[in-house]
């Protein structure tokens, strides 16, 4: 049966962490999926766990990123590698609420090309984490839906769906940190493509450390803030809905993915 949704969660050494991610995603999520979990090296200490999660599970992947380390090349690995029309990349540390996945795919399905999960969106809200960091993001992300009508108050923001047929017209040029989320918001911004959000509420982890790096990053960002606010730019890529597969019952109650 065709999976109506690929989970990509992009990982560095979470150890027997990635097991509670795991639980959460495939608990939460009711539309039929697969669960690519994507790793730098066979040396990081999560591919163990996730090996022996997938030998319980079968919509459990391991997916060994051959492209260069770090979350972009992993992000940008785990959506080309994904069988299905909508690609969700949520983080193994716990701050996403991954009873929003089904949400999130369904506003693609329905004919958006990205949907996000916003923390800045009225209702929405982030619960920990740098203050400088946050400050940032918000000011960038308000800014942007504001002034370059981006479609969502958090480009910033990792969690979120995608059209994979999107992705691959839209061609991923980002090769560090987590910048691919602002990438493709201002990509279909510039094509004039449709953006959609949820309010979402983000917890600031709970265990281990972030990778995330704000100075050495920032550069990047700014590259893709400003590149929101150009002109059209033509894109090999029609808006249509997503016709689901025929033989998929996963919307029935309690049915989990």
């Amino acid at each position: 049966m065709s999976t109506r949704v690929s989970v990509v969660i992009p990982v560095y050494n979470e150890g027997e962490h990635i097991e509670a991610c795991l639980d959460r995603v495939l608990e939460s999520v009711t539309l039929s999926c697969e669960v690519l979990v994507v790793h730098d090296t066979l040396e990081d200490t999560t591919v163990p766990y996730i090996e022996d999660y997938a030998a319980r599970d079968s919509r459990v992947r391991a997916v060994l990123n051959p492209n260069g380390r770090g979350p972009a090349h992993a992000i940008k690995h785990g959506i080309e590698s994904a069988l299905s029309p909508v690609a969700v990349v949520t983080m193994a540390d716990g701050c996403d609420d991954a009873m929003q996945i089904d949400a999130l795919t369904r506003l693609v399905e329905r004919g958006v090309v990205v949907a996000a999960a916003s923390r800045y969106a009225r209702t929405g809200q982030q619960v920990g984490g740098p203050a400088l960091k946050g400050a940032i993001s918000k000011l960038a992300g308000l800014s942007l839906y504001h002034l370059a009508r981006v479609g969502t108050r958090d480009a910033t923001n990792s969690f979120k769906a995608y059209s994979t047929e999107f992705v691959r017209a839209a061609r991923i040029e980002s090769d560090r940190g987590f910048e691919i989320g602002i990438e493709l918001v201002a990509k279909a911004r510039r094509a004039r493509l449709p953006v959609a959000e949820i309010p979402t509420i983000w917890l600031d982890r709970t265990f281990g450390t972030s990778n995330f790096k704000l100075v050495a990053w920032l550069s990047r960002y700014l590259r893709w803030y400003l590149y929101a606010y150009g002109p059209r730019k033509t894109l090999d890529f029609k808006v249509a809905p997503i016709a689901l597969p025929k033989d998929d019952d996963s919307s029935a109650p309690g049915r989990a993915c």
